[in-house]
C-alpha cells in the first residue's frame, strides 16, 4: 500500500574550483570594478556585462568557509547516494518482479464503478456540488487572508494542530509550511465530506467510495513528502543528508524483505524472541496434533478452580497476544486470579492445510481441544474464551454442541467476536467478488494459502495513517530505526490461511451474513445461535475497527441464554489487553441488553481502568469450587515441550 519515496528536492550545484589557465568568471571582475580607484579620475564608460554573467549577488563557493564547503560536500555525496541507493533498490524490485502473472484486474476493490455512482449522484444535484465549491473557496479565502496578514507581520492564531501528522512546532512557525498544512487539511476535508454526503448510492458502495477517498487524501498528505515536511527537511539539513541515507538503506532493506515489494518495518523485529522476552509464561505443550497445540500453563497460586479455561485465539494472528510481557499478560494473570489456563495455539497452515475449512477447524480443532482439556483435568465441563475470528468459531461451534445436546462447555466469552456481520465495518469492502478473485488468484499462486502478508496490508490499510505513512516518514523520510515495539511486532508476525476456511469465511460470514441469519450449515447441522442458553459474556471495545462495537452487541443479542455485554476503551487489541495494572482507559457495565447500543449505552455505568477485575468476577463464580494447583506435567497428557510451543515459532 506504501508508495516509494519521493527523491530530495533539486539542490544548488556549486561551481568548480577554478583551474589554470580557465577564463575568471565575471563576478570577481565585478568586484573589481567596485573598487574604488586610488586617484580621483573619469570613470572609463562601463563595459556592456556579457548576457552569459552570473549576477554579482551570485554566492560564490570559494567564499565560504572550509568547514561550510565541507557541509555542501557532504550534503551533495549524501543526497548522490540516497538517490542511487533509491534508484537500485527499485531496480531491483522491480526485476524480482517482472516474472510474476499480472493482476486478474487493475481495479481489484472495484473503486471505479463506487467513485462513478457518487459522481453521477452528485451531477444530478448541481446545488450541493456548488455548496460544496462555496464552501471550500470560502476556505481558502479565510486561509489566504490570514496568511498575508501573518506575512505583513500582524500576529495571527494559528489553528492547533489537531492531527498528529502536523504536531510538530516547524508545520506551524513557518508561514509557508503552516499554510501547505491548513491547505491540505481543508481540501481533504472537503473531499471526505462531499462523498460522504451523497444520499442516494447503495450504503456499501458508498461505503467503498468513502474508504477510498480517505486512503488517498491520506496518501496525498504534504507529510508524506520529503520536499513539503519540514521536520524531515530539517533532519536532512542537521544531519547533512545522512538521514536521507539512512532512509534509503531502510528502503532497501524493506524491499528486499518484501521480495519485491515494500514490506514497510513497523518494529524492530530481531529485539523480539519467542520464549526468551515475549511468550514467556511457564506452561506445557500436553497435545499436538496436525491442526493445534494445546498448551497448559503453570499454576501461579495454591489452589486453582476446578473447572478449567480454554482459549481460543483467531488463527489469523498467534495467540501470544495475550503473553507479550510479564506486566501485561492476560494468560499470567488469570493464572494468578486461581484460573487453570489452557490455550489452542493453531498450526501456521501450509499447501497441506489447503483444503481445510469451517468443519475441521470445528471437529479437528475447538471439539478435540475439549476433548484434550477434560482430559487432562479430570473435569465433565470447562469455561471456554473466543477471540475475534476464534469467538466467531466458538460461537458457531457451540450451536452445534448445543443441535447434538453437549453440554461440556459450562460458559463462554467473546473478545471482539462478531457473529452477526451486517454492520461490520470497513472489512466489508474486501469481500467484494472482484476483490475475492484477487484473493483466490494470490491464494492458487502461494499453492493453496493465503499469504501471511495478504492480511497484514489488509489491516494496515484500515489504520492507513497510524500503520503504514507514519512508518513511511520515520523510516525512509526521517531514516529513523524501527522502535523496539513487542505489540508491532506481534502485528507483523502473521499466520497464512488456508483457501478454502478463507473464502468460506469471507463469503458465509461477511458476504451473506449466514451465521446471524441461521443459514449457514457446518457438518450438516444447521447452526442456530438461538439454542445457545449456556452463559455467556460479550466483550467489545469502543474504538475498535475490526469488529465495531455495534457488530458485536448485535451478536450478542442472538443468543438465547442470559448474556454480560460489558464495553471498554480504545480499540481491538488495546481494549482487550488492558491489565488493571496500567490504570488505562475505563469500561462500561449494564446488566441489561435491551434492543440497541443506544439503549445500552444510555443507562451503562462507567468505571475506570480495566474491565478484566468485572469478568474475573463473573469467571469465578462459574468455574467450580478451589482445588490443589493443577502441575502440567502430573496429567494424563504428558508433556512435550515447554511453552510457547513450536507452532507459534513457524514464520510465515
Amino acid at each position: 500500500m506504501a508508495k516509494r519515496p519521493t527523491k530530495a528536492p533539486p539542490q544548488p550545484t556549486a561551481p568548480a574550483p577554478r583551474k589554470a589557465g580557465r577564463p575568471t568568471s565575471a563576478k570577481p571582475r565585478a568586484k573589481k570594478a567596485a573598487a574604488p580607484p586610488e586617484q580621483p579620475q573619469p570613470a572609463p564608460a562601463p563595459e556592456p556585462t556579457p548576457q552569459h554573467e552570473a549576477p554579482a549577488s551570485t554566492p560564490d563557493f570559494m567564499a565560504f568557509s572550509a568547514e561550510q564547503r565541507q557541509q555542501l560536500e557532504t550534503l551533495s555525496l549524501n543526497l548522490a547516494k540516497a538517490a542511487m541507493m533509491a534508484q537500485t533498490a527499485v531496480a531491483e524490485a522491480a526485476l524480482s518482479q517482472a516474472d510474476r502473472p499480472a493482476a486478474l484486474s487493475p481495479d481489484p476493490f472495484n473503486v471505479a464503478p463506487a467513485m462513478s455512482s457518487v459522481m453521477t449522484s452528485l451531477a444530478a444535484r448541481p446545488e450541493k456540488l456548488f455548496q460544496a465549491q462555496a464552501d471550500l473557496f470560502g476556505r481558502y479565502m479565510e486561509l489566504w487572508s490570514t496568511t498575508t496578514r501573518r506575512a505583513m507581520g500582524e500576529t495571527v492564531d494559528s489553528p492547533a494542530p489537531f492531527d498528529k501528522r502536523f504536531r510538530d512546532p516547524a508545520w506551524s512557525e513557518n508561514p509557508m509550511f503552516d499554510m501547505m498544512r491548513q491547505s491540505y487539511l481543508a481540501t481533504s476535508d472537503w473531499m471526505n465530506n462531499l462523498v460522504s454526503s451523497v444520499e442516494d448510492v447503495d450504503p456499501r458502495v458508498k461505503r467503498r467510495a468513502e474508504f477510498f477517498t480517505r486512503l488517498l487524501t491520506d496518501a496525498f498528505s504534504p507529510a508524506n513528502f520529503l520536499a513539503s515536511n519540514p521536520v524531515a527537511l530539517k533532519a536532512l539539513a542537521e544531519t547533512s543528508g545522512e538521514s536521507l541515507v539512512r532512509g534509503m538503506q531502510n528502503f532497501a532493506a524493506d524491499l528486499e524483505r518484501g521480495a519485491g515489494s515494500l514490506k514497510i518495518s513497523q518494529a524492530d523485529y530481531g529485539r523480539f524472541v519467542l520464549g526468551e522476552n515475549v511468550a514467556t509464561a511457564p506452561g506445557q505443550v500436553v497435545w499436538r496434533d496436525e491442526l493445534f497445540e494445546l498448551i497448559q500453563y503453570d499454576a501461579a497460586t495454591e489452589q486453582q478452580h476446578a473447572i478449567p479455561l480454554l482459549i481460543f485465539p483467531p488463527w489469523i494472528n498467534k495467540f501470544y497476544i495475550m503473553d507479550l510481557q510479564p506486566a501485561n499478560s492476560l494468560i499470567r494473570w488469570l493464572s494468578a486470579q486461581g484460573f487453570t489456563v489452557f490455550v489452542c495455539s493453531w498450526v501456521n497452515p501450509d499447501r497441506d492445510k489447503a483444503e481445510f475449512g469451517l468443519d475441521d477447524y470445528m471437529k479437528k480443532g475447538v471439539y478435540r481441544a475439549v476433548e484434550k482439556t477434560l482430559e487432562q483435568t479430570g473435569q465433565k465441563h470447562l469455561n471456554a474464551v473466543g477471540y475475534c475470528i476464534g469467538g466467531t468459531m466458538l460461537g458457531a461451534t457451540l450451536a452445534h454442541m448445543a443441535a447434538k445436546g453437549d453440554d461440556r462447555v459450562g460458559s463462554a466469552t467473546f473478545f471482539a467476536a462478531q457473529h452477526d456481520f451486517a454492520e461490520a465495518g470497513d472489512l466489508l469492502l474486501f469481500t467484494d467478488e472482484h476483490w475475492l478473485a484477487e484473493i483466490e488468484r494470490m491464494m492458487d499462486e502461494a499453492g493453496g494459502v493465503l499469504p501471511g502478508t495478504a492480511m497484514a496490508d489488509t489491516f494496515n490499510a484500515l489504520r492507513a495513517n497510524d500503520l503504514i505513512w507514519s512508518f513511511f516518514v520515520s523510516n525512509y523520510l526521517m531514516g529513523k530505526a524501527p522502535p523496539a515495539f513487542d505489540l508491532l511486532a506481534w502485528n507483523a508476525d502473521q499466520t497464512r490461511m488456508p483457501k478454502r476456511l478463507h473464502l468460506q469465511y469471507l463469503r458465509l460470514m461477511y458476504g451473506q451474513n449466514a451465521l446471524a441469519k441461521g443459514e449457514l450449515k457446518i457438518d450438516g447441522e444447521a447452526i442456530d445461535l438461538s439454542k445457545v442458553r449456556i452463559p455467556l459474556y460479550f466483550q467489545a471495545s469502543r474504538e475498535d475497527h475490526i469488529a465495531p462495537m455495534n457488530s458485536v452487541y448485535r451478536s450478542a443479542r442472538l443468543f438465547g441464554g442470559p448474556v454480560t455485554y460489558t464495553l471498554a476503551g480504545s480499540g481491538h487489541i488495546a481494549g482487550v489487553i488492558n491489565p488493571p495494572s496500567a490504570n488505562k482507559y475505563q469500561h462500561w457495565v449494564n446488566a441489561a441488553l435491551p434492543e440497541t447500543l443506544e439503549e445500552w449505552q444510555a443507562e451503562a455505568q462507567q468505571h475506570p481502568g480495566s474491565w478484566w477485575s468485572h469478568w474475573a468476577d463473573w469467571l469465578g463464580a462459574k468455574s467450580g469450587e478451589k482445588i490443589a494447583a493443577r502441575d502440567p506435567k502430573a496429567g494424563p497428557l504428558k508433556p512435550i515441550e515447554p511453552a510457547p510451543g513450536a507452532y507459534v515459532k513457524v514464520k510465515s
